[in-house]
């Protein structure tokens, strides 16, 4: 089913002097000490195995001697300015455990594990060839969800943060038939909320390896939230059921979940509690999200083909004719959050108008 649903391969495209412009009033695009093509210098690699044996796509990497010092200092750096504004005093604090490769995907990222030597804490940072469509993702997901994105940009190399979380497929296989009854309902509600979310702001290929499970213990219960991690199939596909994880196989266990443990009164409640935050976020983050989106119209990230069929998809589904005007995907994305916008405020009888 998902080889019909989504690309086999979706195209790298290039940053565009309008969204790198915009990028860097928004303090996302910044000088940076080293690049994704300064990583691919490396001498050597061993490959990396999980816990199981299994091969994990990624690759430890070597650096010649006379390289290496100068790579992992300016990794370094590159770690005080994501997370402390360059401030080069806590330098002497870090150390740069792993420098790994992914032989997989679109982007074939670095993943950097940084250390702190004092009290023995590590995170990762990740370098990647710079993709428009995922600093479009990047970006949305920080606007119109509930989590912070943290990421810079500097010519075709991009750095993210690293998102904390218990891989969804990970997940499913290793904890979700042992989890209470209580937890099945929390989890549920979170993925309807996940899923309306994903469907509304255009992000696909939420496959169950896309997205972490992120828990946090709430007195005598946990709080769940799906959080993508994978943004490459922003706004690109043209089928809407791509936009929609439950569609995905890899989902169906958390789909028969939803399906057994919520009712449908409860699941359009949750659909509708999404949307009206997602109107909220929107409507607060008005004027970057309108300069975002300026930039998507002006920009070409899919094909004539999955915009005509998109738009003519979201038509059928709601009805509303300004989706058949659209003549790219930064349309579409506009029409959808207007559509989800005006009905917020025409159904609310308490807002001021």
């Amino acid at each position: 089913m998902n080889k019909k649903l989504i690309s086999k391969k979706k195209p790298v495209f290039p940053i565009t002097k309008e969204l790198s412009e915009y990028l860097a009033e928004e303090g996302r695009n910044i000088q940076i000490p080293i690049s994704y093509d300064d990583l691919l210098r490396f001498q050597g690699a061993v490959e990396i195995f999980d816990n199981n044996g299994d091969d994990t796509l990624w690759i430890d990497c070597y650096y010649a001697e006379y390289e290496r010092d100068e790579i992992e200092h300016s990794l370094k750096q590159l770690y005080s300015i994501l997370h402390s504004s360059g401030d080069d005093s806590i330098l002497p604090y870090l150390n740069i455990d792993s420098i790994a490769y992914c032989t997989f995907g679109n982007t074939k990222p670095f993943r950097i594990k940084v250390r702190n030597i004092i009290n023995d804490i590590y995170t990762y940072l990740y370098i990647k060839k710079a993709d428009a469509s995922r600093i479009y993702g990047l970006e949305l997901e920080h606007l119109l969800s509930p989590n912070h994105i943290n990421f810079l940009v500097h010519k075709d190399t991009l750095i993210e943060e690293h998102i904390s979380g218990i891989p969804g497929d990970t997940y499913v296989n290793e904890h979700l038939d042992t989890i209470t009854e209580q937890d099945k309902r929390a989890l549920a509600k979170e993925f309807v909320k996940f899923n309306e979310r994903c469907f509304v702001r255009l992000l696909g290929d939420m496959r169950s390896y896309n997205y972490v499970i992120v828990i946090t213990y709430d007195f005598d219960r946990k709080q769940y939230r799906i959080r993508a991690v994978d943004f490459d199939q922003q706004s690109y596909e043209g089928n809407a059921k791509v936009y929609k994880p439950q569609f995905l196989k890899e989902n169906y266990p958390f789909v028969h979940m939803s399906l057994k443990v919520l009712t449908k009164e409860s699941i359009e409640q949750y659909k509708n509690e999404e949307r009206s935050l997602l109107a909220k976020r929107a409507k607060s983050e008005q004027k970057r999200l309108r300069n975002l989106i300026e930039c998507m119209r002006h920009d070409n990230i899919s094909t004539l083909e999955k915009i005509k069929e998109l738009k003519t998809g979201l038509f059928k589904l709601t009805g509303d004719v300004k989706f058949k005007k659209s003549e790219n995907m930064g349309d579409v994305l506009y029409n959808a959050l207007d559509f989800i916008v005006r009905n917020y405020e025409t159904n609310n009888p308490y807002l001021y108008k």
